[in-house]
């Protein structure tokens, strides 16, 4: 803690690259997988092909993203491009197939309902299936963002800015209070934005909020 003190502005110039890291991947794998999953949901060999190729990218160490992505990208192995693209690569993967997962929790009863009222496919999707579908997709939401928080670090081993310097200068200096200081930042991090995610899904579904409301009184009349 006395490390965290005594460094707190350089500390906090370390964090707010590695929210810029670890955010921004987020947001662009957003949109990307949101209107791929929707597409490929109801094409099962698309799906198949979606899921697959899906699971490989996740499974590419990201040291080696690091290498490949520069010659294809045109850009420095040390510009934070470099770790952003990997990161969206990581956080699409997950998203695209955490999309078709969290439309297919929608109940066979509402869609049927949205389709006898005359919804359209793109109407139903963008009106009922997907608001239906927010408590489902949060969870896997809420794995992307502690996972790229988590793997920002590793752009530290390229040069890239972050909580990362903090291990890797910890480790050259052999200073373990540099580097417990950015595990403690790090896992803060963590916890603060998986419960901002975890908020946000309650915020955004008032009618779940409702029926637990309901099924809690109804539980304790009973």
């Amino acid at each position: 803690m006395k490390y965290l003190i005594d460094n707190f502005s350089e500390i906090m110039g370390f964090t707010k690259t590695h929210l810029y890291l670890a955010l921004v991947p987020l947001a662009l794998g957003l949109v990307i997988a949101i209107p791929v999953g929707a597409l490929v949901r109801r094409v099962s060999w698309l799906r198949r092909v979606t899921v697959t190729v899906s699971s490989l990218a996740y499974t590419v160490p990201s040291l080696a993203l690091f290498v490949i992505i520069p010659p294809l990208a045109g850009i420095s192995t040390i510009d934070p491009m470099n770790v952003i693209i990997a990161l969206t690569v990581y956080s699409t993967a997950l998203l695209v197939i955490a999309v078709p997962t969290a439309l297919d929790s929608v109940p066979a009863n509402v869609i049927d309902a949205a389709d006898a009222v005359g919804f359209g496919p793109l109407r139903r999707t963008l009106t009922v299936d997907m608001p239906l579908a927010v408590p489902v997709f949060i969870s896997s939401l809420r794995v992307v963002v502690v996972s790229n928080i988590a793997m920002v670090s590793v752009g530290a081993l390229i040069g890239v800015g972050g909580l990362g310097k903090l291990f890797t200068q910890g480790y050259q200096r052999d200073y373990p209070d540099e580097i417990i200081a950015g595990i403690i930042v790090t896992l803060a991090l963590a916890l603060i934005f998986d419960r901002l995610v975890y908020a946000l899904g309650r915020w955004s579904t008032p009618w779940a909020r409702a029926d637990a409301r309901a099924s809690k009184a109804k539980g304790a009349a009973a």
